[in-house]
């Protein structure tokens, strides 16, 4: 037993490992993409004032608010990355979570400030007052803010997807709408200082139809991060491979109670598998941590597994597999 011990001290202690240097990996991802958001910000907002730009503005905002998730991200994930203790058992994976739903909060509300900043502009168009056209460094600062954004969502997506980061995706996805804004904000001027005359309003309106594109993403990630910080269940294609898990394992002749939820990046499930009654509990033991040992490979060897092991029941023995979360049997 003692080496049983000493084996599973030396799992959890490179699983503890593998965990900081993922965080430590995030973090500083994040700080590249904070750095590059400090100087761009300055510049759009330069650029905006300078050039006439509502919508440049309105961009240089949302660049800001870029800066602001960084900083929350990296705050999150170093609090993530700390250790399970007395008072949190699970460790502290669900700040990874908050952070990514904060980040999602913020993106509503400066969805919200570019279309009712554009609207404004818009509607004292068409009441007569004169809109100042833009000019080119308005358009020179945000054909740069693709590039930079663009760059930034493609550097930090692999990261996320390599880390398996809902807060990084999160950022990153940030850094795209970025981009998109852009794209609508250079449209806008481009189309403003081309055009001249009445088309100067083109640049509120680009601002507006952004903030709608804004508000999408904002969504998707509030409301997946939401979901997870209320315990939500693992999607059902990682539900059903658990189920085959437990149906397939030798030895297992049942089982019910199937829970699962996401502890920030870690997968976790509790379950009842119910197996031969006249098992010692060495052998009963051996079944649960073959069970544990398939899970890891399908959730990951950070996954956070509790196995209840009950004795199966003569009289429903020979009984058939009746569902989700009740008592499941196999023949």
């Amino acid at each position: 037993m003692k080496g049983n011990d000493s084996t599973d001290n030396e799992a959890f202690s490179n699983s503890e490992e593998t965990e900081n240097t993922r965080y430590s990996q995030a973090i500083y991802v994040t700080k590249v993409a904070m750095a590059s958001n400090v100087l761009l910000t300055g510049f759009k907002f330069f650029a905006g004032i300078m050039g006439n730009s509502s919508a440049m503005v309105a961009d240089a905002a949302h660049s800001m608010s870029d800066f602001m998730t960084d900083i929350a991200v990296i705050a999150g994930l170093k609090v993530a990355k700390k250790p399970r203790d007395s008072t949190h058992n699970y460790g502290h994976g669900k700040i990874e979570t908050l952070s990514a739903a904060f980040i999602g909060l913020v993106l509503v509300v400066v969805a919200f400030g570019i279309f009712w900043g554009g609207l404004q502009k818009v509607i004292a168009f068409y009441h007569g007052e004169v809109l100042p056209a833009p000019s080119g460094i308005a358009l020179a600062a945000a054909i740069l803010s693709i590039v930079i954004k663009e760059w930034l969502y493609r550097y930090t997506i692999i990261y996320a997807r390599k880390l398996k980061s809902d807060a990084l995706i999160a950022n990153a996805w940030h850094h795209r709408s970025d981009a998109f804004s852009s794209v609508g904000t250079m449209v806008g001027i481009g189309g403003a200082i081309l055009l001249g005359g009445k088309w100067v309003v083109l640049d509120p309106i680009a601002a507006v139809i952004l903030s709608f594109f804004i508000f999408k993403v904002a969504f998707d990630i509030s409301y997946k991060n939401l979901n997870e910080l209320l315990e939500a269940s693992l999607d059902s294609g990682t539900y059903r491979s658990i189920e085959e898990i437990l149906i397939t394992t030798e030895g297992v002749l049942g089982f019910h109670e199937l829970k699962t939820r996401k502890i920030g990046n870690a997968m976790a499930a509790d379950v009842h598998i119910e197996v031969d009654r006249n098992l010692n509990i060495v052998d009963a033991h051996e079944i649960s941590t073959k069970v544990e040992d398939r899970l890891k490979e399908v959730c990951g060897k950070n996954g956070q597994f509790s196995i209840h092991v009950e004795p199966c029941s003569d009289s429903n023995s020979d009984s058939g597999y009746e569902g989700t979360n009740k008592k499941q049997r196999l023949s």
